[in-house]
């Protein structure tokens, strides 16, 4: 889903996918072109881990029985078969991401080698997943201490194109909107009466979210507020935009002209993990309103760095005493959990998320593929394969959120009734298998059982 923001960028990573044959095509995924040379390389893993005169990994389908006596531990993965006489290509993975998780690699090789005959990006949710599942756990081998696979940075697609994906996603899932339009109706609900609005976005992207609050400000009674935003976003994300950030304070300044906003733009391209209170513009006499929609995951906490950048922002936040403050972030759990759990817990998340593009957005869809390739698959296969600071996505549940916020000295903020009436409405021209709970102060928007996103305010 950003990912579930409009652009993301990720730090060189060196979990780099060897090749992975999909079964169809994956154009410009992360994977190398040379099948010989991969399987090559896992020769050369066994000569390290048997010795030189073991048998080559590939014989071993025509040989399991000698493989088992050179190593015992591939009778567990014989077991494994035999437990799964249906083929289920999740309990594959999990099996594979178990084996991986007990440092058996070889069997690990070997489910790898089983599930990349039934994944397909071109087929069933769970083969689509699977692929980028695959990937992922290739990615993590082949950087567990060795330097005999290759490293291969994956291809960015032209950036009108990343961007037409990621609108794309925006249009067929409500997840964004859902987001969005939850924060700004508790930002909107804060400013009612107020004259001059401070909005800091520590997020802003290509500034999609403004559009339509600036549009309820122009129709406010007794006239629209003066409105400025300092949205802050890194170099690199720019890519998406094909520019600075300068492009989109010159949108939005573009639009409120058209509604007779006053509106000003101060860009501040830094990551916010950097920010600091000189970089916020703040001014005397101004309401501030401060959004955290799908960011804050991206940064280090304590697990990762000393300086706690996650809990360091929140106090800085704090310390302004804004009117309000929107948090937006993905219901998931994969901060500090192991590799296993963390694993389990990927799956599931994007299981859902696969399942219901798949409803929205036919298969047959010419962009699907790259939708989900460029928005999705790296946020998976870096959950996956990347370890401490390589790791960008770091999603915690909405509890430990709330723990976080409290620490800081925020207090919670009640979600307007009359915003919670109008998603409810926005998610009728959706599947009816996206649900919306209402509860302990919060939004959550899910998938038939699974919450997906969640959404509070605090002051």
């Amino acid at each position: 889903m950003s990912s579930y923001q409009e652009s993301k960028s990720y730090p060189p990573c060196s979990y780099q996918s060897p090749d992975i044959n999909y079964g169809s095509p994956l154009s410009g995924s992360c994977v190398t072109e040379d099948m010989n040379d991969f399987r090559c390389k896992l020769r050369e893993l066994e000569n390290v881990m048997l010795g030189p005169d073991s048998d080559p990994l590939d014989t071993c389908n025509n040989n399991i029985q000698n493989s088992i006596k050179i190593l015992p531990e591939l009778e567990s993965w014989r077991l494994i078969m035999e437990a799964i006489p249906t083929r289920d290509l999740k309990q594959l993975l999990i099996a594979c991401a178990k084996a991986m998780s007990d440092d058996d690699l070889l069997t690990a090789q070997w489910l790898m080698s089983e599930c990349r005959q039934m994944v397909s990006v071109s087929g069933e949710p769970i083969q689509r997943l699977g692929a980028y599942i695959l990937e992922g756990l290739v990615a993590r081998l082949s950087s567990s201490g060795s330097s005999i696979y290759k490293a291969l940075r994956c291809k960015e697609p032209a950036s009108f194109e990343l961007l037409s994906y990621m609108h794309i996603l925006y249009e067929v899932c409500p997840y964004f909107k859902f987001g969005y339009m939850s924060a700004n109706g508790a930002i909107a609900e804060a400013m009612k009466d107020q004259k001059r609005v401070h909005i800091i976005d520590f997020g802003i992207s290509q500034g999609s979210q403004w559009v339509t609050l600036i549009q309820a400000f122009a129709r406010r009674p007794g006239g629209p507020p003066h409105i400025r935003i300092t949205g802050i976003d890194d170099s690199t994300s720019a890519y998406a935009r094909g520019g600075g950030l300068d492009i989109v304070g010159q949108r939005l300044a573009k639009l409120a002209e058209s509604f007779k906003v006053s509106f000003e733009f101060h860009a501040a391209a830094m990551c916010g993990s950097e920010v600091q209170l000189e970089d916020l513009g703040i001014q005397s006499g101004e309401a501030l309103a401060v959004n955290f929609a799908f960011i804050l995951h991206h940064m280090p906490d304590e697990s990762v760095s000393t300086e706690n950048h996650r809990d360091r922002i929140l106090r800085l936040v704090r310390s302004l005493n804004p009117n309000v403050v929107t948090l937006v972030e993905q219901e998931s759990n994969t901060n500090t959990a192991p590799f296993f759990p963390r694993f389990l817990e990927t799956f599931d998340y994007y299981e859902a998320m696969f399942e219901s593009i798949d409803v929205t957005l036919p298969r047959e869809h010419k962009d699907r593929i790259n939708v989900e390739q460029h928005c999705l698959a790296r946020d998976v296969v870096n959950i996956i394969a990347c370890e401490g600071a390589e790791r960008v996505e770091r999603q915690e549940l909405l509890g430990k959120w709330k723990s976080r916020f409290r620490m800081a000295g925020f207090k919670p903020c009640p979600l307007s009734s009359l915003v919670n009436a109008t998603i409810k409405s926005l998610l009728e021209n959706y599947s009816d298998r996206y649900k919306l709970e209402e509860r302990d102060g919060a939004l959550y928007l899910g998938w038939m059982n699974r919450h997906l996103v969640a959404s509070c305010a605090w002051k």
